[in-house]
């Protein structure tokens, strides 16, 4: 199993995802458009409300609340999908996004404030631009306009500063702070004490509940799709683009991949049929792929 996270229904979360080894990612306007069109589908399917945004060449934050319980889903779904459209355009291969995003706990009220204002600047704090109003690829513009057609709920962050004046003042205000992260043993924590102590007890409770054979799927995470791939081209001695499928022992490790991609990490067959190996399988095959897969090593 992963390592938990401290999350829970109706949490609100600061989360960060960058391009592996700092790599710029989100290299042109075109780019940064698509991953905005993929943030707005999957956080949609998934029922995850997104509050605030940011995307810079290298990586990305987002505030939203994990309304669905599905936060990971949502983060597994946008970076695969994003992953997929930046192998096309750029060609390579290997991950796009380092391994694990970062997720900080957050406080309702002035804490939600405060940590919109300072994903809003973060284009300031990058020598991006010296006014966040100047910067196109974040969500200041979606509140306190006449448009009506904005993917976040840019209604409830309206409602936390009230004015636009006020989030003039308070990006002036913010601008070279840094946030009062407190760490825990489970992760990073934005809140006061009492809040922090209620988090804890609340993680303590569910990890426990885990513990028994009915583990719940929220308390904690699916492997990453990253460690799953690197056990298995360690154990196999083959990089899974270099499996001949072809061959009987390449169907057999496809097959086998097949298996791990959907136990341990969770993924869909739409996902998994845009890994090398899969991609000249009909979608439709893959259900019955599995089944018999799992069969067979049942009787192995």
């Amino acid at each position: 199993m992963g390592r938990s996270r401290l999350t829970y229904q109706g949490s609100y979360h600061h989360v960060i995802s960058r391009g592996i080894k700092g790599e710029d990612i989100f290299f042109d306007d075109r780019a940064k458009s698509y991953f905005l069109k993929a943030l707005k589908g999957k956080s949609t399917n998934n029922r995850i409300r997104i509050f605030a945004y940011c995307i810079m060449d290298n990586h990305y934050h987002l505030i939203l609340q994990n309304s669905s319980d599905k936060l990971s889903d949502l983060m597994r779904q946008l970076n695969g999908q994003y992953g997929i459209y930046y192998r096309k355009r750029i060609g390579g291969r290997g991950y796009v996004f380092q391994d694990r995003f970062k997720s900080t706990l957050i406080q309702e009220d002035r804490y939600l404030e405060m940590v919109i204002i300072y994903v809003l600047l973060n284009p300031v704090r990058g020598g991006v631009t010296e006014d966040p109003w100047d910067y196109k690829w974040s969500s200041i513009y979606d509140y306190f306009n006449d448009e009506d057609d904005s993917f976040i709920d840019n209604k409830f962050v309206e409602g936390l500063f009230r004015k636009k004046s006020v989030l003039d003042n308070l990006l002036v205000q913010w601008s070279g702070k840094d946030l009062p992260i407190k760490k825990t043993r489970v992760g990073d924590v934005l809140g006061e004490d009492k809040f922090i102590e209620e988090a804890m007890e609340k993680f303590d409770r569910r990890k426990k509940k885990g513990e028994s054979k009915r583990m719940r799927r929220f308390e904690y995470e699916l492997d990453p799709v990253k460690r799953v791939i690197e056990d298995f081209e360690k154990e196999k001695g083959v990089k899974i683009e270099g499996i001949n499928i072809k061959s009987n022992e390449g169907k057999s490790l496809r097959n086998e991949l097949l298996v791990l991609l959907k136990d341990r990490s969770g993924l869909t067959y739409s996902e998994i049929i845009q890994y090398l190996p899969f991609q000249k399988l009909k979608y439709s095959s893959l259900g019955q792929l599995y089944k018999r897969t799992k069969e067979q090593q049942e009787e192995d």
